[in-house]
């Protein structure tokens, strides 16, 4: 087993793409009892905010039902777990829901949450915060377990597996962050990116023309182009953006 999982782990860390790895650590997280996961990470957040969700990178094996009102309706904003996240490091068991109820300590838009998920058999499992990297960014995993399953049968797993679940959880973290990714904006075409490796690496526009062989001004449409793809105003903004993305001076495999 010990080999297996450290198998796991190698295929894991060798992924080549977030969709790689995405179909990979569902599956294997199925394997434990968690069917469906809700991913997020944000480089954008604030004291009250998690930014702008068009800058976010969200993976889910949701059913479209589900994700549809959780996500697009901007649900999780109120949900009591994502405001644990927000506060705290580390695993937290979904059993604290029912007690933050018990105590009268969630609002009226939380337990409206907690209801919503009820009817759509969001009932057991766990969260995990990832340790921050910086104080903008954050992120975090929910894996909900089975239908039928309690949260009882959860903890039963997690007091057997639980590190084992959360090193996982934490390896696909880690490589999800070295990972391409454009939230819900555009990919970067080649010259897009070009143009703006060589901003990063502080040419102007006219030392540009003459490393790419375009004119100046084909140089600007590239660099228009590549703010508009990533919804930002400076190019400034693009090179950072990009940067964050893992969409800068990325191998064409």
């Amino acid at each position: 087993m010990q080999t297996f999982r450290n198998q796991y782990l190698l295929d894991l860390t060798n992924a080549p793409s977030i969709e790689v790895l995405w179909d990979m650590h569902t599956r294997k997280m199925a394997e434990y009892g968690f069917d469906r996961l809700l991913y997020g990470f944000t480089y954008y957040r604030t004291e009250t905010s998690l930014g702008d969700p068009n800058d976010f990178l969200m993976l889910t094996n949701h059913d479209p039902a589900y994700t549809d009102e959780f996500v697009g309706k901007e649900l999780y904003k109120n949900a009591p777990m994502t405001r644990w996240a927000m506060e705290n490091e580390g695993v937290a068991s979904w059993r604290l829901i029912g007690e933050m109820a018990e105590q009268g300590a969630l609002t009226d838009q939380e337990m409206a949450v907690v209801g919503f998920n009820q009817k759509m058999g969001v009932t057991a499992g766990y969260t995990i915060s990832f340790k921050a990297v910086s104080a903008r960014s954050k992120g975090a995993i929910a894996l909900t377990a089975k239908r039928g399953m309690s949260q009882t049968d959860v903890e039963e797993i997690w007091a057997e597996k639980g590190n084992e679940i959360v090193a996982m959880n934490n390896v696909a973290h880690l490589k999800i962050l070295t990972l391409p990714f454009t939230g819900i904006g555009k990919k970067l075409t080649a010259r897009q990116r070009e143009a703006l490796e060589w901003v990063g690496d502080g040419k102007t526009t006219q030392d540009i023309a003459l490393l790419m062989g375009l004119t100046p001004a084909t140089v600007e449409k590239h660099l228009r182009l590549a703010r508009e793809a990533l919804n930002v105003e400076t190019t400034a903004q693009a090179v950072l953006k990009a940067a964050f993305q893992n969409q800068m001076f990325v191998l064409d495999l």
